[in-house]
């Protein structure tokens, strides 16, 4: 596919005004090494990219540390390349096989994601479900729920008893709607975007269903969680979404959310230390960039703190006594965004074409960049588990549990 790529030294040229946060910052990632035969964990500073896999032979060992960024700090390693070779190379098209490429920098980890949690897009999936997943007659249904978006709905606390109020009143106006009882009710909207293992990194194509002729990117803050509910780390993601397909119907989410390719995460994980915290990522802009080959360009940003739920609460309503996450989760934040700029006519709104470039960049984190193909011209996913264990296994990493400990048996499902 030529439609619309950007060259790889154009690409690489944010890393180079990276630098200062390179050398102040924590950051991990996992690599696709030829040399080493599979998939290795990574630190990335200003020096390059050194292979941790030594040390820790997974992600999941590293977010599970009492203190991750201190570990990965001092661990050592080989240094593999430098930061913009390691971009440069990660581009689908532009990959040379024998050098290290970049992956979704989680690999055991549960990847979930936390829905309709900004105003914005909570409105947009009520479009969605009146409009009944019909793009046409979107910009109608917008208008005439245009008094629905003011400074009481915007300002309203998730769960609080002013929320119930505006949830009594909307019932009796028959404008209640599914989304608003997530968006303001006490139970976030939490659901499983991508299998284990199934979620792509930076420079791979990412997938929206050859069906769908309304679909859109949904760029949001993921967060690195513990098993025992401790955020970690944030990194950025791509919660592809086919609008018309869940507009039909909320039971279609999974139909519109879990395709081939459709979870894109990276470029690495920024760890959380005594320089960034989580509340530096709920302080975090994120910038989002779509350009495509018919010249069409759409440029936005948001702010995480628009959120309507505090990151401590999502990570709570994922991990608790109700539910447990033994090898940690990549839990996306939501989507601030929600792309209505007309492309293709007037009033006709936002849908990807095939080959757009979709750029999500936050300086503190850096820039997550993809082309859109469709699900069925993507890779195909292949590699699972048994295949990740059995190279782990080839390459010697395996090892028991620290001290001798093990889990009791009666744990095992």
């Amino acid at each position: 596919m030529t439609g619309g790529v950007v060259r790889s030294s154009s690409r690489a040229d944010w890393v180079r005004g990276f630098q200062d946060q390179l050398g102040a910052g924590t950051f991990v990632g996992r690599v696709l090494d030829p040399a080493a035969g599979g998939a290795s964990p990574v630190r990335i500073d200003a020096d390059g990219v050194h292979d941790l896999s030594r040390t820790f032979a997974t992600m999941r060992t590293i977010t599970e540390l009492d203190d991750p960024a201190s570990s990965v700090r001092n661990g050592s390693g080989e240094r593999l390349c430098s930061v913009e070779e390691l971009v440069e190379n990660s581009w689908h098209d532009d990959a040379r096989p024998e050098r290290p490429r970049l992956l979704c920098p989680f690999d055991l980890h549960a990847i979930k994601a936390a829905g309709v949690t900004f105003v914005t897009s909570m409105i947009e999936r009520v479009i969605e479900e009146r409009a009944l997943g019909d793009m046409a007659s979107a910009a109608a249904v917008r208008k005439a729920l245009a008094g629905l978006v003011d400074g009481t709905l915007a300002s309203l606390r998730p769960g609080s008893p002013e929320a119930a109020e505006v949830r009594r009143v909307l019932i009796a106006e028959g404008l209640w709607s599914q989304y608003l009882e997530v968006g303001i009710g006490p139970d976030a909207e939490i659901f499983t975007k991508s299998p284990v293992l199934a979620s792509l990194g930076y420079g791979a194509e990412v997938g929206i269903l050859g069906s769908s002729a309304w679909n859109n990117p949904e760029p949001e803050m993921v967060i690195a969680v513990s098993s025992s509910g401790r955020p970690v780390g944030a990194s950025l993601g791509n919660d592809v979404n086919l609008r018309d397909i869940e507009g039909r119907s909320a039971l279609l989410l999974p139909r519109a959310k879990d395709n081939n390719a459709s979870s894109a995460i990276g470029p690495w994980i920024r760890l959380f230390d005594d320089a960034y915290g989580v509340d530096d990522a709920a302080s975090a802009i994120i910038a989002l960039t779509v350009t495509g080959a018919d010249d069409f360009v759409l440029e936005a940003h948001a702010h995480i703190s628009e959120i309507s739920r505090s990151i401590p609460d999502l990570v709570g309503q994922l991990v608790g006594s109700h539910h447990q996450y033994p090898d940690g989760a990549a839990l996306f934040l939501g989507t601030p965004f929600a792309p209505v700029k007309d492309r293709d006519a007037v009033g006709a709104g936002f849908t990807h074409h095939v080959g757009d470039i979709v750029t999500i960049a936050t300086p503190s984190i850096g820039a997550l960049t993809n082309q859109v193909n469709h699900s069925e011209n993507c890779p195909p996913w292949r590699y699972g588990l048994h295949d990740f264990m059995t190279d782990l296994a080839r390459r010697g990493l395996l090892s028991p549990a620290p001290n001798g400990a093990s889990h009791d048996h009666a744990d095992v499902h």
